[in-house]
């Protein structure tokens, strides 16, 4: 297995991946095709896959905003869990983010998926019970 920039043409793969996952995601709205190709051109995104052989069998997005990163979109393909894909994902967004001076990451994880809260304590993520996400969607596939 070895991680690499996301192309365009991995579009489809991913969203199956993310379909596969069970994780939600908008393909009608900001997870378009052509939104991320527009997220990846801002320069504030680090979308990198997995591939194993000629298959895609993981993806996560990190992003940041000049002070903080964040970890987005993991997703392993069921027959590759349990094998470090996710790790190795988690660290090379980290390792990147590293370099461009961040020195906090963080990520939201839905409450019931109990394999990415421990996955991501396991990598010394510290969850915060206290802290309460809001949010405001302008349109509702945002």
């Amino acid at each position: 297995m070895h991680i690499r920039d996301f192309r365009i043409e991995d579009y489809e793969a991913v969203t199956d991946l993310w379909a596969e996952a069970g994780l939600p995601f908008r393909p009608d709205g900001r997870d378009r095709r052509d939104r991320i190709a527009r997220e990846l051109a801002g320069g504030q995104a680090l979308f990198l896959v997995a591939v194993a052989g000629d298959r895609l069998v993981g993806v996560v997005l990190g992003t940041h905003d000049g002070r903080k990163g964040w970890i987005n979109r993991l997703a392993v393909a069921s027959d590759s869990r349990r094998q470090g894909v996710a790790r190795a994902l988690v660290e090379e967004v980290e390792a990147r983010l590293q370099l461009l001076g961040i020195a906090i990451v963080a990520c939201l994880i839905e409450g019931e998926n109990e394999s990415s809260q421990a996955l991501f304590a396991e990598l010394g993520y510290v969850r915060h019970p206290e802290i309460v996400y809001h949010a405001k969607r302008f349109v509702p596939d945002a």
